[in-house]
């Protein structure tokens, strides 16, 4: 008999929810285990959100289902919702990857995906084609943006946080300081870092690397400071 680990999960906030709880996800899983024959051990995740994957349940699900096909004593995993498993796209993917490669079945009751059948592995590969399509979408936005930027004088990332004064003085102070000194020198003149912390040497180097790759400030820009206080 097939043997399939039911996943339940539920969140603080959802455990009231009308068709979110756990009895709820209980029968569901039950009633397609019981019209498919299989058996069904247990796994439950409660007052925990779906926003990663690190769930202590779902790693000892997914723990007992990463050994190889003849020691293995469980044939797959399944859930009433998907959401039950993980809210990101990413996430699912990446289960559904493991599933494959590992050779166990994947089934989400509530998107009729299930693994175990051509239909549902089917819709299980569109739905991994979509995931990589969407990781590479936004890559390529975040990369157009960050090009449309730099045209425009602008800079993103942490070094935008940091004011103008602040890094064309650290410019001008590594032109004569080393690193310790550079980052001495910020403290005591009250520059701030982007995050607000101490200035340390491995910060200036970072800070400095960022600022030089960006182009964020001109050579003839950090000429005009003083060297010093």
């Amino acid at each position: 008999m097939t043997t399939m680990i039911g996943y339940l999960r539920v969140s603080t906030e959802e455990q009231a929810s009308s068709g979110l709880g756990l009895d709820a996800q209980r029968d569901t899983i039950q009633r397609y285990a019981t019209a498919h024959g299989w058996n069904v051990l247990w796994y439950e995740d409660a007052g925990l959100s779906a926003k990663s994957l690190a769930r202590p349940q779902l790693q000892a699900a997914l723990d007992r289902l990463d050994t190889s096909p003849k020691r293995r004593d469980v044939d797959g995993i399944v859930v009433a919702k998907l959401d039950r498993l993980s809210r990101s796209v990413a996430d699912f993917a990446r289960v559904l990857e493991l599933a494959r490669s590992r050779g166990w079945a994947l089934v989400a009751i509530d998107l009729g995906v299930d693994t175990s059948t051509p239909t549902g592995e089917l819709v299980a590969n569109v739905m991994m084609s979509v995931a990589q399509w969407e990781r590479r979408v936004i890559g390529e936005r975040t990369s157009a943006a960050m090009q449309a930027a730099k045209r425009q004088g602008r800079h993103m990332g942490r070094v935008s946080v940091l004011s103008s004064s602040t890094g064309a003085r650290l410019l001008a102070l590594r032109a004569t300081h080393t690193l310790a000194a550079t980052a001495a020198q910020l403290e005591a003149e009250g520059h701030r870092t982007a995050s607000g912390a101490a200035w340390s040497a491995n910060t200036v180097a970072k800070v400095q690397k960022r600022l030089r790759a960006a182009d964020a400030f001109s050579p003839e820009e950090c000429d005009t400071l003083p060297a010093t206080a």
